[in-house]
């Protein structure tokens, strides 16, 4: 699961494990409060550079 904010609405984060980036998700079950960020290089503006951080957490599927 993936989450733009750092709370899933039903949801209780069990434990953080960390800041991550791209596919190290340390065994977590969520990523939560992802960024994605991008800028344009090379001649022109041709290529694209994207990178995305979360953290990532446990979650369980029981009300808080």
């Amino acid at each position: 699961m993936t989450s733009t904010t750092p709370t899933v609405e039903g949801r209780r984060i069990v434990k953080y494990l960390g800041i991550v980036s791209w596919e190290a998700f340390l065994g977590a079950n969520a990523v939560l409060s992802v960024d994605l960020d991008y800028e344009t290089l090379g001649q022109n503006g041709g290529m694209l550079m994207v990178s995305a951080s979360g953290t990532a957490g446990l979650i369980d599927g029981t009300a808080p």
